[in-house]
């Protein structure tokens, strides 16, 4: 990934763990990734992408319908905090939690860079328009 030149926020001088909350969630770029279903294949243990998104992501929006009380809708929601990020490997290179965790600037197509939080539909690696929900998944025909 190509380093940004754009001048990042000040507060990302700070360790993460002495962010306060909303300079750490201001991180999250929209792209849906972490909300993407991933499955399981019993046989081979084997984790793959499915096309089908949490019953709360906002399809429209890419942002979860219910952010406050996710943990209690879906009890397998994982927070991203500074003191976990460095364990959830399945978070995408691309994820702002995730680059200022591991000391890397944020894109320049991030909300935070650019001022336009969707841009990252257009430029970064949105799941915008390629998911279904939950709720509309045939788990079955799959």
């Amino acid at each position: 990934m190509a380093k940004s030149k754009a001048k990042q926020p000040d507060f990302l001088a700070k360790p993460i763990n002495a962010m306060t909350e909303s300079e750490w969630e201001s991180l999250c770029d929209g792209c849906g990734l972490c909300c993407q279903i991933r499955v399981e294949d019993e046989d081979t243990e084997e984790i793959a992408l499915s096309n089908v998104a949490c019953r709360f992501l906002c399809l429209e929006t890419n942002r979860c319908s219910d952010y406050a009380n996710r943990k209690s809708n879906v009890p397998d929601c994982v927070k991203v905090t500074p003191e976990t990020v460095m364990q959830l490997d399945w978070l995408p290179h691309s994820c702002g939690y995730r680059l200022v965790a591991f000391g890397m600037p944020l894109p320049s197509w991030h909300h935070l860079i650019c001022g336009d939080a969707k841009r990252v539909h257009s430029r970064g690696p949105s799941m915008l328009g390629s998911l279904i929900s939950e709720d509309d998944a045939d788990w079955e025909a799959a």
